[in-house]
């Protein structure tokens, strides 16, 4: 079963238990005549409002993504939690108007409680029923995701002897990739050779592999690191079998299913609310900027315009989420040739930048027109700073996991930017790299705001260049 199909009738199955557990509260509460009604309430509106509320409240806490070779038990308590929390909230508002009514108190409880046990029962029975059908199709093969396994020969005939155990977990293992000099040899009963780890980039394409199980010691840092390089710029779910050392230890935090533990490299970086969030928070900002600081910019666009010849904006091609090219948009602060000889890195006391261009450099307010690139959804408020596509190709050959930037929208600022200054060598490069990388491992709201707050303070010192 596809992620898209998965989703789709997640959807359509929330919507109808949603809708059903609703029903059979007003029969209760309406129709049963087990408690007394002065008068009786619409049935279709309120189940509509209801039902959008409820699917907003899954798809922000992270009810409406793929649970693909996932903990049932996770779901539920999920479930349980989102159910308890959002009808608690539901019905604040919805019994604010009951304070006339007698004993209100009382039968607000017991509404409560009744529609909470209906709510969870019914959602909780469907989705579990939609489980049930998914493990079924998976056990005959349907649905399954080719895999490839990865790592030293006894390690990874280990791992597959796990996963062929367990067909539940949807895996089917293609093969397998060495990481050391072994004959290809086809072992009964064991994954073939494909190829060596310099062949895993071309494998996942040849092969359509979905998944990719990683079986390594815990101390090989480097060839993990490698590893990862080379699945990123693919759309493949990555998990690592840890040592027992890892697990007690506490270094890590495992997901077991059957009984079988994994570690999920490189998972859902935000939760969904998380992301709606943030979402709307560049929106608001972005335009509050632009609309209340219009007669600012005319000013700049008017000064950048007398003092040289040249565009008042300078457009530049930048690399954004998912490698997707797009015009990134500045206040010119330089001459209108700075760059005849080609792309260089911008330095202190660069001779290029015009008199006015220092000043907005200083303030940060050349930055201004990506506020635009924010509204249009190329960028966000908070990110790894948008790179030019020659830089990111031979950067990404350079730095390991540098194209792990391409999994989040670029920022106007970020936190390389608050911690390191300009890039002028290769060195600073790889440094803000670092930076970037501990941003998306540890993104949210919190640090977002954090980042913004720096920014600002940043500019009011005049710390820009």
């Amino acid at each position: 079963m596809s992620k898209r199909i998965e989703l789709g009738l997640l959807f359509l199955l929330d919507f109808f238990t949603i809708n059903l557990g609703y029903g059979l509260y007003y029969f209760i509460r309406i129709r049963s005549g087990w408690m007394d009604v002065s008068m009786e309430p619409e049935l279709w509106i309120p189940m509509l409002f209801i039902s959008i509320y409820w699917l907003l409240v899954f798809f922000m806490v992270g009810l409406h993504r793929s649970w693909y070779a996932a903990s049932r038990f996770d779901e539920l308590a999920l479930l349980f939690k989102t159910c308890t929390l959002g009808c608690l909230f539901l019905f604040f508002a919805v019994f604010v108007d009951d304070q006339g009514q007698r004993s209100v108190a009382v039968s607000s409880r017991l509404l409560i409680a009744i529609y909470w046990a209906i709510l969870l029962a019914v959602v909780s029975a469907g989705r579990m029923a939609l489980r049930s059908v998914q493990r079924k199709m998976l056990i005959a093969g349907i649905g399954t995701r080719n895999t490839v396994i990865v790592g030293s020969r006894a390690k990874s005939e280990e791992l597959f002897n796990q996963v062929v155990r367990f067909p539940a977990l949807g895996y089917r293992v293609i093969g397998r990739v060495s990481i050391g000099r072994e004959s290809s040899a086809k072992n009964e009963g064991k994954p073939k050779v494909l190829g060596k780890l310099d062949d895993l980039h071309d494998l996942i394409s040849a092969h359509n592999i979905r998944e990719v199980l990683i079986a390594l010691d815990s101390s090989d840092h480097d060839r993990l690191l490698e590893i990862m390089a080379k699945c990123n710029s693919h759309k493949v779910g990555m998990k690592i079998i840890p040592d027992l050392y890892d697990i007690i230890s506490g270094q890590a935090r495992t997901n077991a299913i059957y009984g079988f533990p994994l570690i999920e490299i490189s998972s859902q970086l935000m939760s969904p609310w998380e992301e709606s969030v943030k979402r709307v928070q560049d929106v608001v900002v972005s335009s509050l900027v632009l609309v209340v600081g219009l007669p600012m910019w005319v000013l700049i666009a008017i000064l950048v315009k007398l003092e040289s010849a040249g565009p008042v904006f300078y457009k530049q091609v930048r690399v954004g989420k998912g490698g997707e090219c797009f015009n990134m948009l500045k206040f010119r602060s330089m001459r209108e040739d700075a760059e005849k000889s080609g792309p260089q890195w911008a330095h202190k006391k660069d001779p290029r930048v015009t008199r006015v261009g220092k000043w907005l450099r200083r303030l940060h307010f050349d930055e201004v027109p990506q506020f635009v690139n924010v509204l249009g959804g190329d960028m966000s408020l908070v990110g790894p700073r948008p790179e030019r596509p020659m830089f990111v190709e031979s950067l990404s050959k350079e730095i390991p996991l540098y194209t792990r930037r391409l999994k989040v929208r670029p920022g106007i600022t970020g936190w390389a930017q608050v911690k390191h200054r300009y890039d002028e060598t290769i060195d600073d490069v790889k440094k803000k790299v670092q930076y970037d990388l501990y941003y998306i491992e540890n993104m949210s709201l919190r640090m977002d705001m954090k980042i913004l707050f720096s920014t600002v303070s940043h500019m009011l010192l005049g710390r820009g260049r």
